[in-house]
């Protein structure tokens, strides 16, 4: 009787040394009963092994696919200097072309995956058969089973089928291997292979798991750390922890005897490495620009354009583009210092705002019947980046809270008020060995600078701290806009024959609205009014009186069309909207007054300044003027080509310029009058809306346009002494002196068609006497007019009259002061300079 063999036994043979299994064989073929129905029932298997095969492989993917398959790449952003900002990324990858990976890398992974690759077409058959013995062997026990697979077989797993666990997928991944093999170079595989293979920590591929584990390039690994990459497609998500770095030796340890068994590296270079400690760097947060409101605005954009996933088309009706799988270049108008100067300034002027107003409630609250708060706020996604300032949640109350951190532990909070309670997620500092409760300013608020001149939004801060909430004050909070509303006001009466120059009542204006309603009447901020003042000083000191009756000579039509043409909204003519009632933007009022600017001309808005496939091709760009010519082969002796000019014509230039004439005064001495002493020619205006519930500045530059507002996400009252030359101007103040270096002190230029003429500041009447200086109390001044609107020569009874009227509002206005009427003065400014803002009543 002949022994059957064991399993074991075979496999020696099998792929030890299968001359002599052979000769066995033949040997015992005849004499043994079991041995011969053993073999045809081997032989049966095999052909209903082969019919198998056929059976699977007729609805297999294409193998020719991969010949165009496109690594799932992150979306790259950069900022306006050119410079790597952010990236879009839910899994790190980075794609390598062959000759970009080192030679000792592909020996590494070649010794730790499949050393015959070189040499076999796609399936190691011994390799095969080892893992159908370990798989007999192993069945019912539950555990898996060795792979067997080659480098070719795993990419055909990875791209082609998925990481099913079952006979089917392997015979399937075997079947495509052979096929890719005929399809593919070896070295083409290769580049697929490392560039896809998942090692851990959110990483595919070696480049990116190289700056994942060592924050290195391949290029500059050691012999050690390459040998660690290939021991990760193993187990990637093991060998990169602490707890199992023994294993991960032992494993790196084997890959560089297998390296020095294939002739890779000497025995010396081999201990040498076995020696280094595995060196991992801790798991680090994606490198980014702290502008999480900019960032996000752009990613929005770009899957409203491209799509989300590599199924998705968007706008642009193409797949292939998409924004987490794209591998999109995307050039933005991100000014990495202004942005951080207006991130510092808003908050800065939040705080101060908060004073020491106390615990105002939590940033937001954990319900703990949903879980471990711990990993509530892991998951939450909230954080702060302020100071050395942290996001807890309030596990304990009572007298002696504490506060659970995202490292799962428990820490004492002091500071913390007796209305904390259980699950409230709060701003905590490091104090001692505990933690000190910090406050987020309840206020919120927005900023936003452009470029008047091609509309990119340079700088964009949409509240404390995005990481806190995503909601976008700059462009989605829809506020009043208050007296910085009344410029196109003007606007529109400069557009109807009125001069900066025109006399303007500072009277009582009432209209009768209907039986129901009544008769309404209009007021200035603080009260006040009487006589008869330039448009100039109406606007200037924000006048409500005087910009109603403006409204009401200039045909509210014409303004209501005037501010819808600008894109600040599209009102009803209502005297109230002329006051700033009507909702709007901060990014809205802020290209407004870029048009104001840029002599009437005004670009649309834009964060992208053009988008790059993974190839460099140019698939997006905002500014899509032609340029005839541009590209010719040789000059063809004519003019130099130009662009045709952007944006669109939305005001007269010489209106622009003369509302921004008017508005340099504002600064000079009217209700902005805290910036003159930054020494630019600035022009702005204030706006403060009733309540008050939000102060507003707009203004800039020829350079730089920037708007801001601070209040409540839910409107109420910022408290009585809050006008937008307190609590708005000052954020600008802030914001240029952090990037004094980025502003220059040249002037707005007048358009063609502007006369400066000198005329008295009080009467608007001509004079030719005189010099205007840069006092800004000085009784002459340049005005900027349209041909044949100047004013006729002033005389000196009229300057009596205008002193004596000056007087006159001045004993006014001290009376008012005496009996309480609101209007705040500065230390450094002549007392006729009072903020006198136009609020919405």
């Amino acid at each position: 009787m002949v022994a059957i063999p064991s399993l074991d036994y075979v496999r020696q043979r099998l792929t030890g040394d299968p001359a002599r299994f052979s000769a066995w064989m033949r040997e015992n073929w005849h004499e043994s009963r079991k041995l011969r129905v053993l073999t045809y029932f081997i032989g049966i298997a095999l052909v209903l092994l082969v019919l198998a095969w056929a059976s699977l492989a007729r609805n297999l993917p294409e193998a020719d696919s991969l010949l165009e398959y496109e690594t799932p790449l992150p979306t790259v952003v950069r900022g306006i200097d050119g410079e790597i900002v952010h990236s879009y990324a839910r899994e790190r990858r980075v794609q390598l072309q062959y000759v970009d990976f080192p030679q000792q890398m592909v020996e590494a992974f070649l010794s730790a995956e499949d050393k015959t690759f070189f040499s076999h077409g796609g399936v190691d058959l011994t390799g095969t058969l080892n893992a159908v013995i370990d798989y007999i062997t192993k069945y019912g026990s539950g555990e898996r089973a060795v792979g067997g697979s080659t480098i070719t077989q795993q990419v055909a797993k990875n791209l082609l089928l998925g990481d099913e666990y079952s006979v089917t997928r392997k015979l399937k991944e075997m079947i495509l291997a052979q096929r890719i093999e005929q399809v593919l170079t070896k070295q083409e595989i290769l580049e697929l292979y490392l560039n896809e293979i998942p090692l851990g920590r959110r990483s595919f591929g070696v480049q990116a798991a190289s700056r994942a584990y060592f924050d290195k390039d391949v290029g500059e690994l050691d012999l050690h750390e390459t040998a660690f990459l290939a021991i990760l497609p193993k187990a990637p998500e093991r060998y990169g922890r602490a707890r199992y770095e023994d294993l991960a030796i032992t494993r790196r340890n084997f890959v560089l005897d297998q390296m020095v068994a294939n002739d890779f590296v000497s025995s010396a270079e081999a201990e040498q490495a076995k020696r280094q400690p595995l060196g991992l760097v801790q798991q680090r947060t994606e490198r980014s620009a702290d502008a999480g409101y900019f960032l996000e605005e752009v990613r929005r954009q770009l899957i409203e354009r491209f799509g989300e996933t590599a199924e998705d088309t968007g706008e642009s009706g193409t797949t292939g583009n998409s924004v987490y799988a794209g591998g999109l270049w995307v050039r933005t108008s991100l000014d990495v210092e202004l942005q951080d100067a207006a991130r510092d300034a808003l908050r800065a002027q939040l705080l101060r705002y908060h004073g020491n107003r106390g615990y105002r409630g939590p940033i937001a609250t954990l319900n703990p019947e949903n879980g471990e708060l711990h990993a509530q706020l892991r998951s939450s996604n909230l954080s702060i980046n302020y100071r050395d300032w942290q996001v807890g949640v309030v596990t304990t109350g009572g007298s002696s809270p504490e506060v659970g951190m995202t490292d799962g532990e428990d820490y004492s909070l002091s500071g913390a008020p007796a209305s904390i309670k259980v699950g409230d997620v709060v701003a905590v500092e490091r104090s001692g060995e505990g933690y000190r409760l910090r406050i987020v300013p309840e206020v919120s608020g927005a900023f936003l600078a452009a470029s008047p001149r091609t509309g990119r939004v340079l700088a964009m801060q949409g509240g404390f701290d995005s990481r806190l909430g995503s909601f976008n004050r700059a462009t989605q909070a829809l506020r009043q806009p208050g007296s910085t509303i009344k410029p196109f006001v003007y606007a529109a009466a400069l557009d109807q024959g009125m001069t900066p120059a025109s006399m303007v009542p500072d009277q009582t204006f009432c209209v009768w609205q209907g039986a129901q309603l009544g008769e309404k009447c209009f007021r200035n901020f603080g009260g006040g009014g009487g006589g008869e003042h330039t448009m100039r000083w109406g606007l200037e000191q924000s006048r409500n009186l005087m910009t109603v009756h403006i409204a009401d000579d200039t045909g509210m039509e014409n303004v209501t069309e005037t501010i819808s043409r600008v894109g600040i909204g599209d009102y009803d003519p209502y005297y109230s909207f002329a006051l700033g009632a009507g909702d709007t933007t901060v990014a809205k009022m802020v290209n407004a007054y870029a048009a104001l600017a840029n002599w009437g001309r005004q670009y649309e808005g834009s964060v992208i300044d053009y988008v790059q496939d993974r190839r460099g091709k140019v698939i997006y760009r905002s500014d899509r003027r032609d340029c005839t010519g541009c590209n010719m082969a040789e000059w063809d002796g004519q003019p130099m080509p130009r662009f045709e000019p952007g944006g669109r014509q939305v005001l007269d230039p010489r209106t622009a310029f003369q509302v921004v004439h008017m508005l340099q005064g504002v600064v000079t001495r009217g209700t902005a009058v805290r910036l003159r002493s930054l020494g630019l020619p600035l022009f702005g205006k204030t706006g403060t809306t009733n309540g008050p519930t939000n102060a507003w500045f707009v203004g800039g530059t020829p350079d730089i346009i920037a708007g801001m507002y601070v209040g409540f996400d839910q409107p109420r009252n910022l408290g009585g002494w809050v006008q937008g030359g307190n609590t708005a101007a000052p954020i600008m103040k802030d914001f240029i002196e952090a990037t004094s270096d980025r502003w220059t002190s040249d002037g707005f230029i007048a358009p063609p068609g502007i006369r400066m003429v000198k005329i008295d500041r009080r009467t608007g009447k001509r004079v030719f006497e005189g010099t205007p200086d840069d006092d800004p109390r000085a009784a002459v001044i340049w005005e900027a007019f349209k041909p044949d609107t100047e004013p006729s020569r002033s005389t000196r009874s009229d300057q009596l009259a205008a002193e004596r009227s000056e007087i006159l509002e001045l004993i006014r206005r001290a009376r008012q002061a005496v009996s309480g009427d609101r209007t705040e003065g500065r230390d450094d400014q002549p007392s006729d300079f009072v903020e006198d803002q136009g609020g919405i009543y």
